[in-house]
Formats: structure tokens, C-alpha cells, sequence
């Protein structure tokens, strides 16, 4: 039997998100590498929250790797 996998919550500020088009691909580089994720973009303040298995860091990278500016990974 598999034991549950452990979510984390990261809270991530993100800079250089402006439209939907931005929402969706912060969205689409989380779910590429957790397809489980649950990823929430507010664009006014530029907070990401994201409910995955993967680490902070690799969150945060996978963000970066789009384009935008993690300011605390």
C-alpha cells in the first residue's frame, strides 16, 4: 500500500505577471512538473500559491524558467 503523498503550500511573489496569458503559463510550468499541483495567481499583488508535492525550490524554478522573477524563492 502507498503512503499518502505530503502537499506543501508555497506562497511565492511574482514579478512580470500582468494578463491571464501569464496566469496560464505559471500554471502550465507547475503542472508540467506535478500534474497533482493546485496552483492559485493573484495578478494585483503577484502572489502565487501553489499546493504541491515538489520543493519550494523547484517550484520557484519552474516559474523562473518561464520568464518571471521569484522574489523569494
Amino acid at each position: 500500500m502507498n503512503a499518502p503523498t505530503q502537499l506543501t503550500t508555497h506562497e511565492l511573489q511574482v514579478k512580470g505577471m500582468s494578463c491571464q496569458h501569464c496566469v496560464k503559463a505559471v500554471t502550465q510550468a507547475v503542472l508540467a512538473l506535478d500534474a497533482q499541483a493546485q496552483v492559485g495567481v493573484d495578478l494585483p499583488s503577484g502572489q502565487v500559491s501553489v499546493q504541491t508535492q515538489l520543493s519550494r525550490e523547484a517550484t520557484a524554478a519552474a516559474i523562473a524558467d518561464e520568464g518571471y522573477t521569484v522574489v523569494n524563492p
